[in-house]
């Protein structure tokens, strides 16, 4: 019976939250603490979250404070966890209801694990493909990191998110643990989250920043690098302009 402690960094997220909190209470596993991290949101979002206080009981711990953007906020909520497994979930995403269990189940045991399953992506309120990649080609793409369960002692030994990335600093830790050949991947083959289409990630800057890191880790040249980075910013120019 492992302890997982899942994080929800938020901010101003009052017309998606509410799935996100229900999805998680509602697990079919409920060895569980939920900590929030909200940015000092400025809508409706705490009202919501308050409202599940008495429905999550001593599960819930609640931080709203101004941050240094989404990494910050997942970096606090780690250095909160007390769970052995620590799962993040944002809050315009949601877990299935047998997340947890599953990723109770599939556990190796292993000090240093990291456990990633399969992921719904959802464009316009349609299921737009089901989403699976090996860590193996971590190199190509980042892992669906709704899906992600890391162990506490990972986090402890390797290091958190880097806040030097706005976007993809999930996509330089997990690169940063392949690479350290300590830490051992384990896949689930059924889906395990919803992932809504859109956000930052799925934007120019996380493509800039993508480039950026392959090459910090030797797996482009600099000059593909800046290949892609003038590409992303012309793209992101003529899109502006609406000639693409």
């Amino acid at each position: 019976m492992n302890f997982i402690s899942i994080i929800t960094p938020c901010f101003n997220s009052e017309n998606t939250i509410r799935k996100t909190l229900d999805q998680v209470l509602n697990q079919s596993y409920q060895n569980f603490e939920y900590i929030i991290i909200d940015g000092a949101s400025t809508d409706n979002t705490l009202k919501i979250i308050n409202e599940y206080k008495s429905k999550f009981g001593d599960k819930l711990r609640i931080i709203s404070e101004k941050d240094n953007g989404i990494y910050d906020a997942m970096n606090k909520g780690v250095s909160m966890a007390r769970g052995n497994l620590i799962g993040i979930i944002n809050s315009d995403d949601w877990f299935e209801l047998n997340t947890l269990e599953l990723v109770n189940q599939n556990y190796s045991g292993a000090k240093y694990e990291i456990l990633y399953g399969m992921q719904k992506n959802w464009e316009d309120n349609k299921i737009k493909n089901v989403f699976i990649k090996s860590h193996e080609f971590i190199h190509e793409q980042m892992l669906s990191h709704p899906t992600c369960f890391v162990t506490k002692s990972t986090y402890l030994d390797f290091g958190n998110f880097d806040l030097t990335y706005k976007s993809s600093a999930d996509y330089e830790f997990m690169i940063r643990m392949v690479k350290s050949m300590k830490v051992c991947f384990n896949p689930i083959y059924e889906i395990m989250s919803n992932f809504r289409l859109g956000g930052m990630s799925s934007g120019q800057i996380g493509v800039r920043e993508d480039a950026k890191i392959r090459y910090h880790y030797g797996i482009i040249s600099k000059k593909k690098m800046w290949f892609t980075i003038i590409k992303s910013f012309t793209y992101e120019f003529l899109k502006k302009k609406k000639l693409v």
